[in-house]
């Protein structure tokens, strides 16, 4: 079986592509890759396309296996354009006779293309087709990641083809999850994870109990970005269960942008309190780090404690930028806090608090502002808050232990 066969019949014809470093403001330093699939059997199908700029890939891939105008039926699991970018030159290209979605995916694919002519076929959860040999089956996970994206299970072949769940952004001629090492598949999987699905935490958590229910045979899941699981199917779907679940490791993050530097040194002494309360801190400078980087920290952390200076009467640029990025994300179950230095307005602890409050999350402290540089007394007191911030991670350890 070659590096592109999942199974007898069942080949990746999808795109790799390797220089894109950022996906609509998360960054995607390892590139990506475009997955679509087909089946040759009595109806040929196709499972998904790719983005616009990778039609040419596609058609290489199909045409090394067959004329792309045999196939039958084509299956669009997601519409968003890194999947369906395309669709529109692959009907021209193939001419389906079906082409196959949810409910709110012919919605979508009407709203994207405006081509009502298309050959829909829409499907709803436990609909089934035959293609010959092989059943399809379906599964709507609607707002995972989008109200259109489904899931097709190919029955005999234990294949689940999961679109926008279980991906990386990872770019790689190696199609399979024992290819590749597992550390680096795991954390490109749980910084997928942090940026496009922790806010539907619920949905992941009713999705995986549908799937146990359904009690599918599953020796494979396909999804729309990066390797394939053939081998690890229990880790990906461990990692799952524990990400939507909110659970946390001791550890706090100290979050926080700097003008000259005196934010920065009320973040260190904060982070020596919070390590003398026996809990991990990490220090993570905005103007480093980029935003995506710093979500996927905040999955397992227990604390966010969150530092800017005052400008213009606000925040830090860095700082208002990453506040509405996370915000969107909907981080839960976490302790907060926030400190900060000004020259004369000082609104910046402030304003983290309202955002901290916003998030829902447990503020337990009010904070700190010190004016200009501060003092050594002021540093203890930022200790101190360490200290208070690490004991309320630690209670809060305990609870979700017992």
């Amino acid at each position: 079986m070659g590096n592109k066969e999942l199974a007898n019949g069942i080949h990746w014809v999808g795109a790799i592509d390797w220089d894109v470093r950022d996906f609509h403001g998360y960054s995607t330093l390892a590139g990506t890759t475009y997955n679509a699939f087909l089946i040759i059997d009595e109806k040929i199908t196709l499972i998904d396309t790719v983005k616009r700029s990778h039609f040419d890939d596609l058609m290489f891939q199909i045409r090394e296996l067959i004329d792309p105008e045999t196939i039958d039926y084509l299956i669009i699991n997601h519409v968003e354009l890194d999947h369906a970018g395309s669709l529109s030159d692959v009907v021209e290209a193939i001419k389906p006779e079906k082409l196959i979605c949810s409910p709110m995916g012919e919605k979508a694919i009407l709203e994207h293309f405006h081509r009502d002519d298309w050959p829909f076929q829409v499907v709803k959860t436990g609909d089934t087709i035959s293609i010959g040999k092989r059943t399809l089956s379906f599964l709507e996970t609607r707002m995972l990641h989008w109200p259109d994206s489904m899931f097709t299970y190919a029955v005999e072949d234990g294949i689940l083809f999961a679109s926008d769940a279980f991906g990386q952004h990872l770019a790689t001629s190696e199609r399979f999850d024992d290819q590749v090492p597992l550390s680096e598949v795991m954390d490109q999987a749980a910084k997928y994870y942090a940026n496009i699905l922790y806010l539907y935490n619920p949905l992941v958590r009713k999705l995986l109990a549908k799937v146990a229910e359904m009690n599918l045979d599953i020796r494979m899941i396909a999804p729309d970005h990066g390797v394939i699981f053939r081998t690890h199917i229990n880790e990906i779907l461990t990692a799952y269960d524990e990400w939507s679940k909110n659970r946390f490791d001791e550890k706090a993050l100290i979050i926080y942008d700097t003008m000259w530097h005196s934010t920065e040194k009320m973040a260190v002494a904060i982070a020596r309190g919070i390590e003398q309360a026996g809990v991990f801190s990490e220090m993570i400078n905005l103007k480093v780090h980029h935003r995506s980087d710093v979500m996927t920290k905040v999955l397992n952390a227990g604390a966010l404690v969150l530092g800017s200076p005052t400008l213009n009467n606000g925040l830090l640029p860095r700082m208002a930028g990453f506040l509405m990025y996370m915000r969107g994300l909907k981080p839960q179950n976490k302790v907060a806090a926030a400190f900060g230095s000004y020259g004369w307005s000082g609104e910046c602890v402030k304003l983290l608090n309202e955002a901290i409050q916003d998030m829902r999350l447990e503020l337990v402290d009010e904070g700190l502002r010190f004016k200009y540089v501060p003092t050594d007394e002021d540093l203890k007191e930022c200790v101190a808050l360490g200290r208070r911030i690490g004991e309320a991670v630690k209670q809060r350890n305990q609870q979700q232990d017992g």
